[in-house]
This record gives C-alpha cells, structure tokens and sequence, in this order.
C-alpha cells in the first residue's frame, strides 16, 4: 500500500482499509484547517491505484469495509471513479461498506444519473464537511459554499441513496457569533436532515490562517462554556428526524453518541452535568492543539 503525505480519515473509519484515490483537497481554503497544506490536489493514476486494491487483497483476507483518501474524492471525474468503484467491487466481492470525502458542492456539480451511477456501483455513503450554517461564519472561513448549496446537495445525495455523513464544528463562530453559528447551524441541519451528524470542538490549528486571524486579534477564542452552550442548544432545538449522533471527537468536551432522537434527553442530561460541574466550563478561553 502506497500513502503521500499526512493521510486522514473520520474516526468511524477506524476498521476500514484506506485506498488513496486523490491528493490532497479541490478546495483547501478553509482557513481552519490544515490538512492537506502539504500537497496539492490532483487524482491519482488509475494504475496506481488499481495496484494498491491489488496489494490490498493480498494483505487482507476479507474486507468489509473501505474508505478512499484523500479529500473530496467526490470530485473526481464520474468515469474515473466509477471504474475505481468497479474494481473494488470485483476485488473485494465480500464488501458492504464504501466510503469517501465529498464537499456539498461535489454533489451539486454531478446529474443526478452520475450520482446513481456511483450508488449502483457501490458507494455507500460520504461525509461532507458542513462546518456552520452560518452565512457569515461560512464566508469568514473560506468555505466556498452557501447554506442553499448545502441544502441542495443533500438533496441530491438522498435522490441518489447516498447516505451523508455531516460534520460541523462547535466554536467556530469564535466568541462573537457563537448564539448565531448554534442557532443557523441547526436550523440548516434541520432543513437538510443528514442521515448522521460529527460535531466537534474547535481546535486551532498550528499554521492555519484561524491561528493567524487569532494572533491579529480578528478572531476570538470561544469559552468552553459557550461550546457547551451551542451542544445543548443542538439538543434542545433539533428536530426528531431519524440520525446517527456521533458526538464522540477527541475535541469534545462532553463525549456522546448513539440514535437521534432517542437519546436527546440522556444527552441533554449529560451537557447539563458538564455546565454545572465540569471545572473546564470555567476557564476564559477553549485550549487549542494539533489534531
């Protein structure tokens, strides 16, 4: 198996074999992260990566599980994806389960047909990075995309029985717009009903332009408190439409997960216990690390 450069996948991933299919992000603007800031974005070759399923084979005996790297692999041309698709299919007959990154956008600039072609040949499921549904937060960072962009590319994935995967992260409205990145933020998740939800705490990121708006002063580090706060307005205001809530990210402060809506109040609960008792809620400022 052949990986380039810092190689990532979400943490529901862990079992999965990775497939390195693109390098790096199509976008890689958001001024939050710094993932693939150490490459730019192309496709891989087809006969490359045709030998690492190969190899892939040969190192496992089954696998149930695959995800493509590296970011939003959904942007690739339909074709190409489709004969990678196809060869895992063929390799890896015992297969139920087959992921990849995709922003909103990916899936606003494929038809329809396209997206079901994909279906069809196995792909399963894609996680999109939502952020915020925050008009001003999603311009701040840098995300290129719009709330009505968002909305329509799930529409599409569901059209196309793609399950969706949307991660979003808590303080990224910094101190200022906290109350507006929860409450617009949930307001669009309850528009788009995602099939799951990823929500993490904001943790600034060594080289990020977020890192360099913070030392100039243009950026003020949320309180846990008020990442705390915008969880529990989550909880309080999201409709009950059937989801998988995995609140579980190292970065959280209060880690849960499990089915939406049925653990609402359990988590609601939690949260609680956390503002009340947990010392963390009373420092001045979120701590920031390396992911």
């Amino acid at each position: 198996m052949h990986y380039e450069g810092k190689i990532y996948r979400p943490w529901m991933e862990a079992k999965s074999v990775l497939i390195q299919t693109t390098l790096g992000c199509s976008n890689n603007q958001c001024t939050f992260c710094t993932m693939f800031d150490d490459k730019r974005f192309k496709v891989r070759e087809l006969e490359a990566i045709f030998k690492d399923i190969d190899e892939a084979r040969l190192l496992h005996r089954k696998v149930e599980s695959i995800f493509l790297i590296d970011g939003n692999v959904m942007a690739m041309r339909t074709d190409k994806l489709l004969k990678i698709l196809d060869k895992i299919k063929v390799t890896f007959p015992e297969l139920k389960h087959l992921a990849l990154y995709s922003g909103f956008n990916d899936f606003r600039r494929k038809s329809m047909s396209e997206l079901k072609e994909l279906r069809s040949a196995g792909l399963t499921t894609a996680y999109s990075g939502l952020e915020s549904g925050d008009p001003i937060v999603l311009e701040r960072i840098k995300k290129g995309m719009t709330r009505e962009h968002a909305i329509k590319g799930m529409e599409m994935a569901r059209e196309a029985n793609i399950q969706v995967l949307a991660s979003f992260i808590f303080g990224l409205g910094g101190k200022e717009r906290s109350v507006e990145h929860a409450k617009n933020t949930t307001s669009l998740l309850n528009i788009m009903r995602p099939d799951a939800i990823a929500p993490m705490a904001l943790a600034i990121q060594p080289g990020s332009e977020l890192e360099r708006e913070l030392h100039r002063g243009e950026f003020a580090l949320p309180t846990p408190l008020q990442i705390l706060e915008e969880e529990k307005y989550l909880l309080e205001n999201m409709d009950d439409f059937p989801c998988y809530y995995w609140g579980d990210h190292g970065n959280n402060i209060a880690s849960m997960r499990g089915v939406w809506p049925e653990v609402r109040q359990s988590f609601l609960q939690n949260i609680n216990q956390h503002i009340a008792h947990n010392p963390m809620a009373k420092k001045n400022a979120i701590e920031t690390y390396a992911w």
